[in-house]
């Protein structure tokens, strides 16, 4: 089956359909968004029941316990690949059962706790914590513990839990972050017992070693079938399945990832995950928690960037002084700190509201991932060159000439991907931007909706004049403007850090009037600036770091049994972070309106045409042969079967 032809609208039709559309419950960041500063939907911070903390920092002794006796992080990167011995080692710690429910043979253990134990493995090497949060950030236990039946529960669960691992399949040779053209097929039997999967999966992370697969796959509209995108747990041995390739990567050495090919692969009508046709929506449903794993991983980056930065610049003299009391130094410095302070700030606060389920967290998430994934990969970059030379030799080669093997290089190579994972930076400026938007949209969207009639206009004029009388008064003035405001959040001897909510509560109305004034110039054209609905998202997501690192800061201060010390330098890195955050902030507002988004559609379209083809000359391109997108149609495999089993 050939990948299909899709319109630009039946895209959208189809990635709106799979939007959660309903707001049941309250969100920090929609908010934000739409100018209104809800601190008290996170202040105080949320904070774990004592039990879970009890049974999660027991759990993360012992792994750390393993970590440092059974890992070799270094051997793994030198072989491209995480022992069986170690894979094994986790799974009988429970690893691979962190996230599912005890009554089915998991750990149970909270997201706060399941993110921490994803900081830990991250520091040993990132591809085992990207094998682990593959497995149930979004492989079959996430999908099946939100949307499963509970036959699936029991079946499936206990071996993700203890034996098994799992992948997730949705991406193809020519699909990406548009699922509409998807091309993998699912042809239900005549009988209805089963489905038959036939097409080619890419980047399947963990693909090369699952025992189960999370597939979507598309089924066809006919008698008694809904059709569309739909989600089926498929045994990996099952026959027709083919593991055709192992991926390699500039990092993540050993991430298990590759190509599968299904060639009239048999899955029985009890694995189908949810109705048909719903499989996007579980998909992106799953992620709305499931992405919190990539800025775990993030944070524990940003914490051994701090401590490496640390000892060596600390270490390193130049010019008769250690390299750290240099300015040009000092500032990376500071940078790297006030930012892992954040990401873990970003992290802890909607991992705790992910665990309490009381807040609709989908754009939390979605920002922790998109901040996380681009100021951790900054904070790798700014390490390497502090090191310099040093940062750009590989551990290996600096051990043999007799220094510390510090991995900064791998860092930065395993960081990238990042921003490509689990929806690029480029996408997650999109999604969350409709997300923004979305209270705009569903009072105002048929005025600027070409297909809608008169009538339907007429409606949505009524709606758009009774919901901007009451909302845009309102964005004009409020308690940022008041310089008694968050005064709890400047107690004597700390920082000021009431000043920074003020600036947030200001500029979260500020975003809100930018966004009304750029939908009432720009109209049905809005989807189409994506360079300043980027700017708008990347503004909200500093708000929102600055508001989570404030937090934090008091949390750590008023904790019981708080240690006043790190109280006070919890409150200096807040404000130095905030400070930063204003910086970038101001910037980003100038760059709202001011900027070249218009002329650099004109070149690139210019570049297309060849018009500056001249450019180019001079070299010689050392790529290979080929096409750009491999060939996809459905068949049986020609190539060797490369999956393997784990042990």
């Amino acid at each position: 089956m050939s990948t299909p032809k899709v319109t630009e609208r039946e895209a959208r039709r189809v990635a709106e359909e799979a939007r959660e559309q309903d707001w049941r419950k309250p969100s920090f960041a929609k908010e934000l968004f739409l100018g209104r500063f809800r601190l008290d939907l996170i202040h105080p911070h949320p904070l774990p029941e004592a039990e879970s903390v009890r049974v999660g920092e027991e759990f993360l002794a012992g792994l750390a316990a393993f970590c440092e006796t059974k890992i070799d992080g270094a051997l793994i990167e030198r072989e491209a690949r995480i022992p069986d011995e170690v894979v094994k080692g986790l799974q009988e710690l429970g690893v691979f059962g962190m996230k599912i429910d005890t009554e089915y043979q998991g750990l149970g253990l909270t997201q706060v706790y399941y993110n921490r134990a994803l900081v830990l493995l991250g520091s040993v090497n990132p591809a085992i914590s990207a094998l682990v949060s593959a497995h149930q950030s979004i492989g079959v236990p996430q999908p099946l513990k939100q949307f499963g039946t509970e036959e699936q529960k029991q079946r499936f669960l206990p071996r993700c839990a203890r034996t098994d691992i799992s992948a997730f399949l949705l991406t193809e040779p020519d699909v990406g972050s548009d699922p509409a053209r998807l091309a993998t097929a699912a042809v239900p039997s005549a009988d209805g017992a089963e489905y038959v999967l036939d097409g080619v999966k890419l980047w399947t992370t963990n693909g090369v070693v699952a025992d189960l697969l999370v597939v979507m796959a598309r089924v066809p509209r006919s008698d008694g079938h809904k059709g569309g995108i739909t989600a089926f747990v498929v045994e990996a041995d099952s026959p027709g399945i083919t593991v055709e390739h192992r991926n390699a990567f500039m990092g993540l050495r050993g991430l298990e990832n590759g190509v599968t090919r299904f060639h009239q692969v048999r899955v029985p009508a009890a694995n189908r995950i949810g109705a048909e046709g719903a499989g996007l929506r579980i998909a992106l449903t799953t992620l709305n928690t499931g992405r919190l794993s990539l800025p775990a991983m993030c944070v524990g980056t940003g914490k051994w960037c701090l401590k490496i930065a640390r000892e060596w610049s600390a270490a390193r003299e130049q010019w008769g002084r250690p390299i750290a009391e240099h300015e040009a130094v000092a500032q990376k410095i500071a940078f790297i700190a006030a930012t892992a302070f954040a990401l873990e700030a970003v992290l802890d606060l909607s991992s705790q509201m992910a665990d309490e389920d009381r807040n609709d967290i989908r754009i939390e998430a979605a920002l922790a991932k998109l901040y996380g994934s681009e100021m951790g990969w900054r904070i790798a970059d700014e390490l390497v060159q502090i090191r310099g030379g040093r940062g750009y030799e590989t551990a290996d080669s600096l051990a043999a000439r007799g220094e510390r093997a510090v991995p900064a290089e791998q860092v930065l190579r395993d960081m990238r991907i990042n921003r490509i994972f689990e929806g690029s930076t480029e996408i997650m400026h999109l999604l969350i931007a409709r997300e923004a938007v979305d209270a705009h949209l569903k009072v105002a969207g048929d005025l600027i909706e070409p297909e809608a009639d008169l009538k339907r206009k007429g409606r949505a004029a009524a709606r758009a004049g009774a919901f901007y009388a009451g909302w845009l008064p309102k964005l004009a003035a409020g308690a940022g403007q008041l310089p008694t405001s968050f005064r709890e959040f400047h107690p004597s001897g700390h920082a000021n850090l009431s000043g920074h909510l003020r600036f947030v509560e200001r500029d979260a109305r500020k975003l809100a009037r930018s966004t009304f004034y750029a939908m009432s110039r720009w109209q049905g054209r809005m989807e189409t600036k994506q360079g300043f609905l980027g700017r708008i998202v990347d503004i909200g997501a500093e708000l929102f770091a600055m508001s989570a690192v404030c937090v934090r800061a008091e949390m750590l201060r008023v904790a019981e049994g708080a240690d006043r010390e790190q109280g006070r330098a919890a409150y200096e890195l807040a404000d130095l972070f905030c400070r930063q955050a204003r910086i970038r902030v101001d910037e980003l507002f100038g760059r709202l309106w001011t900027n070249t988004d218009d002329l650099d559609r004109k070149v690139t379209r210019r570049v297309l045409q060849g018009r500056y083809g001249w450019l180019e000359q001079g070299i010689l391109d050392p790529s290979g042969e080929g096409p750009w997108i491999a060939d996809s149609t459905a068949g049986p495999s020609r190539r060797d079967d490369v999956h393997r089993t784990i042990g």
